[in-house]
């Protein structure tokens, strides 16, 4: 890890040097993009300012990280943290001088960003509740970790066609999107040893495609055979020439399933023929015990051991300001031994709290997190900071939460799940599994250019049930609102859940969709 570091802050010098001329105009968007993703940092719309990404090794943070992003957040003047939907913090809005302070700072602090963004292993994603679900077949927290810790340790070295993304979830609610990842490993029990159900060549935005799943099951021990495996497969087989071509997906289709699936677990066996890749971390220490509490609130969740708790906190759009930040430390600092985990949903659960601890933090909260599930909904930063995006998501679902908070009772703004919107089609909100998916884009209706999204409903992520979503039609920004409250309307007085009306009423579905499609 010294090792590392030193490499990281040696790079920080010519980071600046290139950032500064792609400021005063020497190098082009494009060039500065292509090498600026490998930190972790991109230029925003406007090309005078800059966001950086941390990379949370699987989300997972101390209280003494999230002390130290508040303190660089604080001393750059940062209004506000991101909370992102791979499980990493983004500051926004800062100059190449902060840039390079926080990511020195980051570095002495074990907060990473290389590899953050471009053709790299990007954040090793993770259920946020591994470890403490009741529901869990084991904690895989270790293995989320101790992977991205691999990758991390070579993360200089990488040459890969495009990014490539891989996830461990606890559980078959698959909360860390394993079946619609380049590699996924969900964790299932098999005469009560645990294993790990493994999928290989899904992803989402443009040809998005559901992974396949391994007809074998895998020891955790095993694990980094098949990162590798694939790895080596990605550098053999994945297209270096068409960027729109050159996810792991693609190789899928160019190949043919079983020919892709043959040839990777090839690569697997010449990985295990080297060895020393046997994976057994240290298991992660829960606390057991503690006062208990009867309260039922929607974000407080009763973890497997016993007298102990777990808190969400959902700020609108993943959107946390810095004094809301520092009340939340400051509840913290008073907890024993508080863990924070971010969720892919832009939100962070505080573990491991005794019953007090969570009354607590929950009370410190209320006013900072959203409690029903359209407030819980997602929005990538999208217009006006991506360079990328077509529409301003982040204030589509401010417009939506605001039409439903004026408009409904609590039970219609329960009604629907929590929508999920992408500024465009690269599904940075995975839109396209979700129950309720948008994505930006721009119309012409009566001959004027006009803000839309598009739609898809009936989307899933959860094991066994992975599909993706049916498309329903393009709408205009300032009619989804109504629309979306009317269809949360409607759910709501069937007295069914979301799935099941969209099942047996898909009639009324269209009826009210048809009032507004463009």
């Amino acid at each position: 890890m010294t090792n590392l570091k030193e490499t990281l802050l040696n790079e920080i010098p010519n980071f600046k040097d290139f950032s500064l001329k792609f400021y005063n105009g020497e190098i082009s968007k494009m060039e500065y993009k292509r090498f600026s993703g490998a930190y972790g940092v991109y230029a925003q719309r406007d090309q005078k300012s800059f966001m950086i990404r941390l990379r949370v090794s699987s989300g997972v943070l101390s209280r003494s990280q999230l002390h130290t992003i508040y303190q660089l957040a604080n001393k750059h003047n940062i209004s506000h943290i991101h909370f992102t939907t791979r499980q990493a913090i983004q500051l926004h809005g800062i100059n190449v001088e902060s840039v390079c302070d926080i990511m020195e700072q980051g570095i002495k602090n074990n907060i990473f960003t290389r590899g953050g963004g471009g053709n790299f292993p990007r954040n090793v994603g993770l259920s946020p509740l591994s470890g403490v679900d009741p529901d869990e077949a084991f904690d895989v927290a270790p293995y989320s970790i101790a992977t991205d810790n691999h990758f991390m340790s070579k993360i200089t070295t990488y040459h890969l066609p495009r990014k490539l993304k891989v996830s461990y979830s606890s559980c078959s609610s698959d909360t860390a999107h394993c079946t619609v990842q380049d590699l996924g490993f969900i964790a299932t029990l098999k005469n009560n040893e645990p294993y790990f159900k493994v999928f290989v060549g899904g992803g989402l935005g443009q040809n998005p495609a559901v992974a396949l799943e391994l007809d074998e099951l895998v020891k955790p021990s095993d694990v980094l055979y098949y990162v590798e495996g694939l790895t080596k497969m990605y550098m053999e087989y994945g297209d270096y020439k068409n960027h729109g071509r050159a996810r792991v997906r693609y190789m899928v289709s160019n190949l043919g399933e079983n020919e892709f699936l043959r040839i990777f677990k090839d690569f697997v066996a010449k990985e295990k023929e080297k060895g020393g890749l046997d994976l057994n971390p240290d298991p992660i220490i829960y606390d057991e015990g503690g006062p208990e509490i009867d309260l039922r609130h929607p974000r407080l969740i009763k973890q497997k051991q016993a007298g102990r708790y777990s808190v969400y906190i959902h700020p609108i759009g993943g959107i946390l300001p810095l004094k809301d930040l520092k009340a939340l430390l400051y509840e913290l600092d008073k907890c024993k031994n508080p863990m924070m985990r971010l969720a892919m949903t832009e939100g962070l659960y505080v573990i491991n709290l005794d019953g007090n601890e969570a009354k607590k933090i929950l009370e410190a909260t209320e006013s900072m997190s959203g409690n029903t599930s359209i407030e819980k909904s997602v929005a990538c930063i999208g217009v006006p900071l991506c360079q990328m995006g077509i529409q301003n998501s982040q204030q589509m679902l401010q417009d939506i939460v605001s039409y439903f908070r004026k408009n409904g009772t609590e039970d219609i703004l329960n009604a629907i799940p929590r929508v999920y919107i992408s500024g465009c089609m690269n599904s940075c909100a995975v839109h396209q599994i979700s129950a309720i998916g948008l994505t930006g884009k721009k119309k012409k209706v009566d001959g004027t250019v006009t803000d839309a999204f598009g739609m898809f409903v009936n989307g899933n992520f959860h094991l066994g049930e992975t599909r993706l979503g049916d498309f329903v039609g393009d709408f205009k920004a300032t009619d989804l609102p109504k629309v979306l409250f009317e269809i949360g309307t409607a759910v709501n007085n069937s007295k069914k859940d979301f799935y099941t009306w969209i099942k047996e009423n898909k009639n009324e579905l269209d009826d009210i969709v048809s009032n507004y499609q463009i």
